[in-house]
């Protein structure tokens, strides 16, 4: 069941433009599937789904596996980072990433998948990324490439 409701998550979001949990939550309930809203969150997080514009320019929920290949990934993660970041700071081998309301966790898969062999991991809250990096001057380097995303 649960593959299932994963590949009808997969189809709404590239059939539909999904702006919220909710709205992927009643699109999902039209579809005959009942689920929590986390469920709903568990099943984001696992589809690796970010908020980005498609391709007519709409901002929705998309796939980040199937939001480009190659260069379109950075492309596509570097827009989303330019409008989600408000600053970027490190200290000791933490870099904090703060981002406007509820796009924490949308940037933090951007930032896993472009620098996930450069850290040790991250977190992600509602406005904020912690990411770990390995040591200090990495966690600079890291602070200094990721401020020319925005």
């Amino acid at each position: 069941m649960k593959e299932n409701r994963l590949e009808k998550i997969l189809q709404i979001i590239n059939e539909q433009v999904v702006l919220t949990q909710d709205d992927l939550q009643a699109a999902l309930e039209r579809e005959g599937y009942h689920v929590t809203q986390s469920t709903i969150s568990r099943d984001i997080k696992r589809l690796r789904l970010i908020k980005g514009h498609d391709s007519r320019g709409n901002y929705r929920y998309i796939s980040a596996t199937r939001a480009g290949e190659g260069s379109r990934d950075i492309t596509q993660y570097r827009e989303l980072f330019s409008k989600s970041v408000l600053s970027v700071q490190y200290a000791l081998n933490d870099v904090v990433i703060k981002c406007y309301t509820g796009m924490a966790s949308s940037v933090c898969v951007a930032v896993d998948a472009l620098f996930s062999g450069r850290m040790l991991g991250t977190v992600a809250g509602d406005d904020t990324i912690l990411m770990i990096a390995k040591s200090e001057e990495d966690a600079r380097t890291l602070t200094d490439e990721l401020k020319t995303f925005y």
